[in-house]
């Protein structure tokens, strides 16, 4: 072969070592295309949405954020002592209000301990028994399962009709809230203990989640 024809040959032979090597790192490594943006969060502004499967009917597991609109506390309660609370968000079911934001939540405070050396820590238990929609009493069963720090009922003026997911609270929907109530653990039944050796105290704007344990029937 003249050195010609092999200067040819060998040109054409790096040219197919160099396509088979593109070749394989396609294979492995695919062309680059962005990442699918993260999945957002649910807006500060969503509405809570139950369940449709019965329409006008709050499930039994359903969660609410209701907001204190008094002080509780286990040093000067009582037990059969009344308070009440008012809805956080609005409650949606079929892409309709169920429950109106600031919809009035009633309860009843069926155990208390005072903080001493005997019981140590202070404790309240909370049961909640009613609702007020549109103007109708609603009887219900709810108890205690989180209870969040706010700044009060002054820093939250003009939020309580705004809507929002019920992670949304914890955000910062509510202008003061702070997140978890500190010194505060939820025990069994709903109690809501102080975690040192004294009372626990609930002042008026306190956030507190509260799980259905019986269906309830709002229209």
């Amino acid at each position: 072969m003249s050195p010609f024809a092999r200067s040819i040959a060998t040109c054409a032979l790096i040219a197919c070592v160099g396509c088979a090597s593109m070749g394989d790192q396609g294979a492995s490594n695919p062309p680059y295309s962005p990442p699918d943006s993260p999945a957002s969060s649910p807006a500060s502004t969503e509405p809570t949405t139950v369940s449709n499967q019965n329409p006008g009917s709050i499930p039994v597991g359903q969660e609410l954020d209701v907001r204190l609109q008094t002080s509780l506390s286990s040093d000067t309660a009582a037990v059969e002592q009344r308070f009440e609370s008012t809805t956080a968000v609005n409650l949606m079911q079929n892409d309709r209000v169920l429950v109106p934001a600031g919809t009035v939540v009633r309860g009843v405070v069926s155990g208390v301990d005072k903080a001493d050396r005997i019981n140590r820590a202070g404790r309240l238990t909370l049961a909640f028994d009613q609702m007020v929609v549109n103007g109708r009493e609603v009887p219900i069963r709810a108890t205690a399962t989180q209870v969040f720090e706010s700044g009060g009922i002054r820093e939250e003026v003009g939020t309580a009709g705004v809507g929002a997911g019920v992670g949304g609270l914890v955000g910062g929907i509510l202008g003061g809230l702070k997140g978890a109530l500190l010194g505060a653990v939820i025990g069994a039944g709903g109690a809501i203990a102080a975690t040192e050796g004294k009372d626990i105290n609930l002042p008026p704007g306190t956030i507190i989640r509260i799980r259905m344990d019986s269906p309830a029937n709002v229209r």
